[in-house]
């Protein structure tokens, strides 16, 4: 029932997209790359779908994922910041399950293993403000992540790239 609710979202995206004009496709495709779950990898492969040269979807694609998602973590620094300023100590309240679980992750694969393989499970735009908000390096996030939102952007796009040429 979900995945029929996110397949026909994304349908209407696509219908979206694909009916604007070229030069409109995109500007369209850079705002819906930065909706989470859409990502750099479904807005790459929509743009193939509606007729968008390949390195060119990948490009506008990554760029609308990053954006969003680069403004969140710096969000998410900036809360951080200023939540820690205000205590006593770094260590004065207990973490979250929710955190702990986050946390473990994160010294399981560090910053690069949990932004390349955050998109299996949550979109860039929730693990990246995440691993600040827990005490990853902004800095660090932001190169992960950029590398990551690029390298599933290209990931998708090679391959829809070649379904498209031998379905189409």
């Amino acid at each position: 029932m979900l995945f029929d609710g996110i397949g026909d979202f994304f349908v209407q995206l696509l219908t979206f997209v694909g009916d604007l004009e070229s030069w409109q496709q995109i500007g369209a495709l850079l705002l819906v790359s930065a909706i989470p779950f859409i990502e750099s990898y479904l807005g790459s492969f929509m743009g193939i779908l509606v007729g968008i040269a390949p390195i060119v979807a990948v490009a506008v694609a990554s760029v609308g994922n990053a954006i969003s998602t680069f403004l969140l973590i710096a969000g998410a620094a900036r809360a951080r910041s200023a939540v820690m300023s205000g205590r006593a100590s770094a260590d004065a309240a207990a973490p979250s399950k929710r955190r702990q679980k986050v946390a473990k992750y994160m010294d399981r694969f560090g910053v690069p293993g949990v932004s390349l393989l955050g998109p299996l499970a949550l979109p860039s735009q929730f693990t990246g403000p995440t691993m600040v908000a827990i005490g990853a390096s902004a800095r660090s996030v932001y190169v992960w992540m950029g590398i990551s939102i690029i390298a599933w952007g290209v990931l998708f796009g090679f391959f829809s790239h070649f379904a498209v040429r031998w379905f189409g």
